[in-house]
């Protein structure tokens, strides 16, 4: 009888051999990995009880008979070499998950390297290709820089354009550290927006104002001089104290979430490449696992939610705190969601919903009656309470003398443990995240390496068919 592949057989070929396997039995060979199994499955249940030489020639004088081409049978050869091919990219991609600093370092660096190389060869390409646009863009650079340094009565204007320009960026860049790289982004709303936005809380209950005397704010927060007005201290005034940071690092994050977008986008569009096949195996995953664990069944959620309910659901999804959000963007752009339904919702969700809470939590819980509680907790422990605390109440009787110190004046440098074991975490995580992005870019170049042995590896099959 014909030797057909069981269904495991097809679920461990890739998503470009089974559209191959597709195109050779002339059938359509669009839609998602489970329906083109289901497709290839259907083809196979034509004729069980036919033999291999039996079915090749009934299926040809149908087709002389009928005038019409039949569905091509595939060769068991065939379809087990795919399989052994399967199995060999599933090995590569765990062989290539220890190309890490810290296991191969000398090889993860020179495939950094190469890989660098290859992008940078790339951007260069596409600069000679888009020349025009950028020798436009240059001389309008070039003129705005002109305008910029020129002496005139508009250099006030241009000196506080560039102060907010500059502080804009600086919170947009953070936010895109913090989502892009599939979850191994820099955590900067922990490092830095949260300490800041607790900083203006906390400065703002002991001046009992937010008018800060700018500059030397926002470098530095100083008690203004002058004793505070008529107006009220309440939590909506310091949340729109640092409305503008809060919204740009969630603009920077919702930023920071085209890529996985765009990468499944452009996969599902070429039908093609190693990333198409990444975001098939997380899909297929997600709908096929069973017994699976809260983490798996929170991105079951995420990707049910987002493929049904649209915009809402994308909405939803970007305005709670959720590290899982990745997946949102994989599945938009596998399902050719439009940008602006995509982008618009994350940036809505991120940039304003989700920042109100995080903000509002932030400041409620550096309020000053609710910090010097903290404090007084800290002391009640048993045997080391009051060990624990005095770092504390030193560092927030130290942070009270700076806010009331006039401009200009020397500020003494912090030896408290609490701030040099910030500065570590800080240090740690940024060592963190630039070892990850090595790692990753090492990965990518062995995906390359690894693609194209598979490439050579399937179009030899092809080749030895054909002589058979």
């Amino acid at each position: 009888s014909r030797l057909i592949m069981a269904d495991s057989g097809y679920t461990n070929m890739t998503v470009d051999m089974l559209r191959r396997e597709l195109k050779r039995r002339n059938l359509p060979i669009y839609g998602r990995k489970t329906e083109m199994i289901a497709r290839l499955m259907d083809s196979d249940q034509v004729d069980r009880a036919a033999t291999v030489d039996g079915m090749v020639k009934e299926n040809a004088e149908h087709s002389r008979s009928s005038g019409t081409v039949g569905k091509r049978p595939s060769s068991p050869l065939r379809l087990l070499s795919h399989s052994r091919v399967a199995k060999q990219h599933a090995e590569m991609r765990e062989r290539r998950s220890h190309i890490v600093l810290w296991r191969r370092p000398a090889d993860t660096l020179y495939y950094f390297c190469l890989e660098m190389g290859i992008q940078l060869t790339v951007l260069y390409g596409k600069i000679v290709h888009n020349r025009k646009t950028v020798a436009v863009s240059s001389l309008l650079l070039w003129w705005l820089f002109l305008v910029w340094y020129m002496e005139g009565p508009h250099q006030p204007w241009i000196n506080s354009i560039e102060r907010l320009v500059l502080w804009s960026c600086y919170w947009v860049g953070l936010g895109i550290l913090s989502s892009v790289g599939l979850g191994t982004g820099l955590h900067t709303f922990l490092l830095y927006l949260g300490p800041h936005i607790a900083a203006v809380t906390m400065a703002a209950w002991e001046c009992m104002s937010v008018d800060f005397p700018s500059p030397p704010y926002p470098d530095e927060i100083l008690c203004p001089s002058e004793e505070p007005g008529g107006q009220s201290l309440n939590i909506l005034t310091i949340m729109g104290k640092v409305r503008l940071e809060a919204f740009m690092w969630g603009a920077g994050t919702a930023i920071g979430e085209l890529p996985p977008y765009f990468m499944a986008r452009a996969a599902r569009l070429s039908g093609t490449g190693i990333e198409e096949e990444e975001v098939e195996e997380e899909l297929e995953a997600l709908e096929s696992a069973e017994n699976a664990g809260v983490m798996a069944r929170a991105k079951r959620a995420i990707h049910h939610i987002v493929q049904r309910v649209g915009f809402f659901g994308i909405l939803l999804c970007a305005s709670i705190p959720n590290p899982l959000f990745d997946l949102a963007g994989i599945t938009c752009g596998h399902f050719l969601v439009p940008f602006w339904t995509f982008f618009g919702a994350t940036l809505i969700g991120k940039a304003i919903i989700k920042m109100h809470i995080q903000k509002m939590f932030v400041i409620i819980l550096f309020t000053k009656k609710y910090v010097e509680g903290l404090i007084d907790l800290i002391g009640l422990v048993p045997v080391f309470g009051l060990d624990l605390q005095a770092p504390f109440k030193d560092y927030l009787q130290k942070q009270r003398q700076k806010l009331h110190q006039k401009p200009g004046a020397a500020r003494p440098v912090s030896t408290s443990w609490l701030s040099q074991f910030y500065q570590g975490l800080v240090i740690v995580m940024v060592g963190y995240f630039v070892l990850s992005i090595v790692n990753s870019t090492a990965q990518q170049y062995a995906k390359r390496q690894d693609d194209v042995w598979l490439e050579s590896q399937m179009a030899r099959d092809d080749n030895s068919e054909k002589e058979q």
